[in-house]
């Protein structure tokens, strides 16, 4: 495979991401993204300038024969829209499978690293837990999922103490997990607040649906670790999408050991980024 970048300009970096995506016809996983502007708003729109982010991406030596002639560089190129269409970007994914096969040995080995990692056996945690607490936590729970039209059953665990672990199952999880798990990370801190309040011991409580948030962790350190390896092959940083503090421990977690990567995140709530840089 070689790689190719295209750069991008939107009012925000967000919005150059999801133009370049929409362009390249690829999701958010599949590449990587590098800033190079960031936005200016100005003043009363005075010296406002958009935000350039350059996005790297993967395609087929097939693609770019004229770069291996001329001996050059296994490294980013710059693609116009007109050189690459998407129309014709299809035409090579049509390709009849015998030009395109793979050794067995090789096409097996690339499925292992590029494959993520099964989901998560849900934990045992023993018995439901049933003390003050615990019923607090259910009572709350039956009251805002009741506004909330869910018929959701809810299960407390208390795997250590002072600390909660909230089971939601049941039809529709969907629209109580929300879009990344926003809607869920609602739940849960409406739910740490309405049992700590007013009181001097704080416990932990942690809402969790579908096995959700481990599914979720696996996923980001499966980009971590995707990503990290992109930036240590071309020493370029890269900048993910926007997180929440949760999610952006996890990536931090993932990195902290990985040899000539270092992590730090940039930006303000709630398009607070991880940056994944190149360290000699």
């Amino acid at each position: 495979m070689a790689m190719q970048y295209i750069d991008v300009t939107g009012k925000t970096e967000a919005e150059a991401v999801e133009k370049a995506l929409g362009q390249l016809g690829l999701d958010r996983d599949d590449v990587s993204v590098e800033i190079l502007e960031r936005a200016k708003s100005g003043f009363l729109g005075i010296g406002a300038s958009p935000a350039k982010v350059r996005v790297t991406y993967e395609v087929a030596e097939e693609a770019a024969p004229a770069a291996e002639e001329a001996g050059e560089e296994d490294f980013p190129q710059r693609v116009e829209k007109s050189q690459a269409p998407r129309a014709e970007r299809r035409r090579r994914e049509r390709r009849p499978r015998e030009k395109r096969e793979q050794p067995a040995e090789k096409k097996s080995e690339k499925a292992q690293q590029s494959a993520p990692a099964p989901a998560p056996a849900p934990v045992e945690l023993g018995e439901e837990a049933d003390d003050e607490k615990a019923r607090q936590i259910k009572d709350f729970l039956t009251g805002l999922l009741e506004h909330m039209d869910s018929a959701a059953v809810i299960k407390v665990y208390q795997p250590e103490k002072d600390r909660y672990k909230v089971f939601l199952e049941g039809e529709k999880m969907g629209q109580l997990i929300g879009r990344r798990g926003e809607t869920l990370d609602a739940i849960q801190q409406l739910t740490n607040y309405a049992v700590n309040r007013d009181r001097d011991k704080r416990v932990r409580v942690h809402v969790d649906a579908e096995n959700y948030r481990e599914k979720r962790e696996q996923s980001l350190e499966h980009l971590a670790k995707k990503v990290a390896a992109k930036v240590v092959k071309y020493r370029k940083s890269a900048a993910l999408e926007p997180m929440s503090a949760y999610e952006r421990h996890v990536i931090h977690t993932a990195l902290q050991d990985v040899e000539h990567v270092t992590t730090f995140s940039t930006g303000t709530e709630p398009n607070r980024r991880v940056v994944v840089s190149y360290e000699k």
